[in-house]
Formats: structure tokens, C-alpha cells, sequence
């Protein structure tokens, strides 16, 4: 009973351990991503792409994204820290139906305003709160007299996320699409690329070569999913659960022996027992039934006890 509760308390543990970490990566990661494949890794047809896509049974929602680094900072000529970031822009309606950002959050980027979203600790580390200006210098340049210098543009913070990943909390942006398309001199309504969410996460490799081989897509496109970025990860996480599983077993096997043994010692405290049912005529199958039934019981009541307690 000890041993199977002990088993089945771990493997919970490490269950919700690893379904937490999923949904948090891949609740902002993308589980199938598509993205263009010319000269500027462009994505110009990302309508059609969405339409071709969400065909697939699997495919339970599309959106497309612009992404780019910037550096970003409070205070632009102060003496605040300058923090390289990750710009996502994004379209609020569709962006929460493939991520765990929601309605609410997503409903503070309006086109043309020039609003952010920064995650917790990058907040943090830039002093900035609700309210606040922050400068973002992206690296595509501007010809100008003076030569090729930095676009540089002043966002409003309008709301602050935390996901519980320092990977997401420290280095990510969100902006409206068309602000990101402005600022990064994305021309002909073009994104970066387009992400899916589908069903099933496990299934993203299969999904990935189906929209491949089944010709599902016209346009010309790179297609990768979450295994090619996070499978080391996730992969360590399965391995140490499984080992888990091996030595928790190890309890209850030596349960199984110990079982054994004592069934071992009633059979010889019980010998003269034996002896009598055999002179009244007691079949040797008889007799062995009554001991495997006793086993059996003993086994089967611990087992019932042991996930009673495990469960609860």
C-alpha cells in the first residue's frame, strides 16, 4: 500500500511538473510555425496561408505575427539600463485563440497608437510601469542625409504580463502587428510568418509533414514545430519521469517478494494443517488455491489501499 501510494504520488508530481512547463512554453511558443522563404524571411500571402491551414483537422486556430529584435530602453540619452528584446507583433483577436494571452491582455494594442506589452522582470529591469514611455530602437535603418541611422520610436506601456518563464518574462514585447510592420519596414502587408495551435501538441511533427506532402500550402514556406526548438527539454523532463517510475516500482516489487515470503512461512507453520486436510482427502490443488487466495487477497487489498491513498 505504502509503495504504490508512493508511486502514484510521484508520478503525479512529476505529471503536473511537466504539463506546467508545456503550458507555459508552449502556451507562447508556437506549435506549428510557418514563415516565409525569401531573401527578407517574409511571409506575403499570410491570409491564404491561414485559410490553407486551418483545412487540416488538426489545426484548431491560426495567426499571423510579426517578429523582430530591438533594443529598448526608459529612458533614451538617461543613464537607464538599454535591454535587447524580442518584438512581437501581434493581432490581438487571433493571437489569443493560439496563445495564453488573452482577450483582456491583447485588447491594450490598438493600430497606430503605438502600444507595448512587456513582460514582468523585463519591466523590471527597465523601471518601466503602466503608463510609462519607453524608446524602442529597431535595427532596420533609415536612409538620411546624415547617412543610415537607427528607426527609433517612443511606445506607451499599457499593460504588463508574466507568464512564469524568465525565457518570456525578460526579453518579450508585444506590439500591434501594423505598428510592428511600420516600424520594422515590413511593405505589402507582409508578416514574419504564421502559427498554429492543434490538438493535439504530440501529434505536431505529423501535422507538420501532412501540411507538407498533402499540399495544403501554395505558398512557398519554411514549416517547423515545437520538438525542433524544445525536444531536449522536454525529452530530459520524460526520461527523468520514467526513472522514476523504475526505482518507485523497485518499492513495490520488494512488497511482491515480501509477500511471497510470508506466504513461504504459512505454508510451513501450516504443514501439519496440510497434513490432516490430505488424510481426509484434500487435493493438492485444493490446497494450493486456499494459499494463492490468501496472496491474492493480501495483494489486492494493499493495491485498492495503496491508489486510495495515492488519489487522495
Amino acid at each position: 500500500a505504502l509503495g504504490v501510494t508512493a508511486l502514484i504520488v510521484v508520478l503525479s508530481v512529476m505529471n503536473g511538473f511537466q504539463s506546467e512547463l508545456r503550458h507555459k512554453i508552449l502556451g507562447v511558443a508556437s506549435h506549428i510555425q510557418i514563415t516565409g522563404m525569401d531573401g527578407y524571411n517574409r511571409l506575403a500571402n499570410w491570409q491564404e496561408v491561414i485559410t490553407q491551414s486551418k483545412t487540416h483537422s488538426q489545426v484548431l486556430a491560426a495567426a499571423p505575427f510579426v517578429q523582430s529584435q530591438a533594443m529598448i530602453t526608459a529612458n533614451l540619452g538617461g543613464n537607464d539600463e538599454v535591454k535587447g528584446v524580442i518584438i512581437r507583433g501581434v493581432l490581438p483577436n487571433l493571437e489569443s485563440q493560439v496563445s495564453t494571452f488573452d482577450n483582456s491582455l491583447l485588447k491594450n494594442l490598438i493600430a497606430g497608437e503605438f502600444n507595448i506589452i512587456l513582460g514582468y522582470d523585463l519591466a523590471q529591469s527597465l523601471n518601466a510601469n503602466i503608463g510609462d514611455k519607453i524608446t524602442l530602437i529597431a535595427p532596420q535603418g533609415s536612409a538620411t542625409p546624415a547617412g543610415l541611422l537607427p528607426r527609433i520610436k517612443r511606445f506607451k506601456v499599457v499593460d504588463i504580463f508574466k507568464i512564469g518563464m524568465y525565457e518570456y518574462d525578460s526579453a518579450l514585447a508585444l506590439i500591434h502587428i501594423n505598428d510592428a510592420q511600420k516600424l520594422f519596414q515590413y511593405e505589402n502587408n507582409s508578416v514574419s510568418g504564421v502559427r498554429l495551435k492543434i490538438n493535439d501538441i504530440f501529434d505536431a511533427p505529423k501535422v507538420m509533414r501532412e501540411l507538407i506532402q498533402n499540399n495544403y500550402l501554395s505558398a512557398n514556406a519554411w514549416l517547423s514545430d515545437w520538438t525542433m526548438s524544445h525536444a531536449n527539454f522536454f525529452r530530459a523532463v520524460q526520461i527523468e519521469k520514467t526513472m522514476m517510475f523504475i526505482i518507485l516500482s523497485l518499492i513495490v516489487a520488494v512488497a511482491a517478494f515480501n509477500l511471497v515470503s510470508t506466504l513461504v512461512m504459512a505454508v510451513t507453520d501450516k504443514e501439519s494443517d496440510i497434513a490432516i486436510l490430505r488424510t481426509l482427502g484434500a487435493k493438492k490443488s485444493s490446497i494450493l488455491i486456499i494459499f494463492i487466495i490468501q496472496g491474492a487477497i493480501t495483494g489486492f487489498v494493499g493495491l485498492a489501499l495503496g491508489v486510495l491513498g495515492g488519489v487522495s
